[in-house]
């Protein structure tokens, strides 16, 4: 089985001509593409790395043609010989999506910073879609080069098999094949020769020097100008008050035509259409990572898609039957279940705690007592060795030698288990706190080597907020 980290140190030094110092992993996010900060003599760089070679080309293509667009995208570092793995210029871990919950303070409030980023993004993107859109090589669009039938097709199916079937929402699969059908073909009619960003949201866009930057564009095609913006006011947890939206929209359509021709009320004809094929295809994501994959993260975001929903239909702008679609959508919008899933949107947070048995355990400062305390000491001990002394539970030739010991792999499992049990508990029972802790001889290797790792596993299986403590290295 490949190592790739290992294989990352390869590529950094083919790059750098130098090693590097330290390697860590970035949280996961909705897409099978493995991210990594890598740390060396010259600073901090992003390593990816993606089976799929095909949609790191589109990637690789498309930034290289913005850059010479003068867009803001991360410069291409490197990319692998396979085009398997490549490095990045690093925009650090603020999104437009973080710095938005950062600062809201209440429902329907946008802080004025974020709406100056919002007002920003929205002057950038017909950059994207029209001026760059006229010269990208669609060739390299993956897996289809336009939003045409077929992806429509396959975005619709998406959201009937891994949401429908799976919520177990009622209906005619002939009359709804027929519905959809008839919805394609009234897309269709939207002008889509220009580049459709296609997963143009909150989470993929940056802000760095405190200017927003784009990623994840590789499944970028030909497609309607609508389609983006869509996706960017229609972005399910980012909430956006109607208002707010209607703001964007009217700016959108402004920056637009002084670039290009464009007919207001044709766009606005076929805005609503569009605003619902990005919810159903989101809706499909959310069903297959949280009903099928059995990752309860993405189906926090269901109860705001069907605000969204509710919100549109209201409006009733799309003027083309769908009744089979529509019942469907009455139900789930109808449905309590589809809004209670937001109850278990957790304000858990699990506090995570590496220290020292010569020393006193960590305070539970909550004042409820309880959690965990697990000993590592029975673990393969890498302090015993010489070239460990002076290393961590973080560094990376430690973390590969405790990885290579069975012992501590069947510790963390049962380690995950027993603490997955008590989080899901704590989160129906709406409790705030969760003490864990990790002791060692010296509380620099085997226990913080298993915060970390434990740090990591909830970070991506709940929606819970993690404190990191390590109380025996030094800052």
């Amino acid at each position: 089985m490949m190592n790739l980290e290992e294989e990352i140190v390869k590529h950094y030094r083919c790059w750098s001509g130098s090693d590097a110092l330290k390697i860590e992993k970035i949280a996961a996010s909705g897409s099978y593409r493995q991210y990594f900060r890598v740390i060396g003599a010259s600073g901090s760089i992003v390593a990816a790395y993606n089976a799929d070679v095909r949609e790191n080309l589109a990637f690789l293509k498309f930034t290289r043609h913005f850059r010479a667009m003068h867009l803001p995208v991360p410069l291409v570092l490197y990319s692998s010989p396979d085009s398997a793995f490549y490095l990045l210029e690093d925009l650090g871990d603020t999104t437009l999506y973080s710095a938005l919950t950062k600062l809201r303070r209440k429902e329907n409030y946008i802080h004025p910073d974020v709406v100056k980023i919002y007002l920003k993004v929205i002057e950038l993107l017909p950059g994207f879609q029209i001026i760059a859109g006229h010269s990208i090589p669609f060739s390299y669009c993956y897996p289809r080069p336009a939003f045409d039938r077929q992806s429509m097709m396959w975005d619709l199916n998406y959201f009937k098999y891994y949401f429908l079937k799976l919520a177990r929402v009622s209906f005619d699969e002939q009359l709804l094949e027929e519905d959809f059908n008839a919805f394609t073909a009234f897309l269709l009619e939207a002008q889509g020769d220009h580049f459709m960003y296609r997963d143009f949201q909150s989470r993929n866009i940056m802000i760095h020097n405190n200017t927003p930057w784009f990623i994840d564009y590789q499944g970028g095609r030909k497609g309607p100008l609508q389609y983006d913006l869509a996706s960017l006011l229609y972005d399910a947890k980012a909430d956006l008050p109607e208002d707010f939206r209607g703001q964007l929209v009217n700016h959108y359509i402004n920056t637009v035509t002084k670039l290009s021709s464009l007919e207001e009320t044709n766009f606005r004809k076929y805005f609503d259409g569009f605003v619902l094929i990005r919810i159903l295809q989101a809706m499909g994501a959310y069903g297959f990572r949280g009903y099928y994959e059995n990752k309860p993260l993405f189906l926090q975001s269901i109860p705001y898609a069907v605000k969204n929903l509710k919100t549109l239909l209201d409006r009733d702008h799309i003027p083309v039957k769908l009744p089979m679609l529509m019942k469907a959508l009455g139900e789930i919008i109808g449905n309590p279940d589809f809004s209670a899933i937001r109850a278990t949107s957790s304000d858990l947070t699990v506090k995570i705690f590496s220290f020292s048995y010569k020393k006193e355990l960590p305070a539970d400062e909550s004042g409820n007592g309880g959690g965990f305390v697990f000993d590592c000491r029975a673990l393969p001990n890498p302090g015993r060795y010489p070239e460990f002394a002076d290393l961590t539970g973080k560094d990376r030739l430690v973390v590969d030698f405790l990885r290579k010991e069975p012992e501590v792999d069947a510790f963390l499992n049962h380690v995950f288990s027993l603490v997955s049990q008590s989080v899901r508990n704590y989160t129906d029972r709406g409790f705030k706190s969760l003490m864990v802790s990790f002791g060692c001889t010296g509380g620099q290797h085997r226990s913080v080597y298993s915060a970390e790792e434990l740090s990591k596993y909830l970070v991506e299986k709940f929606n819970v907020k993690v404190e990191l403590n390590h109380t025996n290295l030094k800052l």
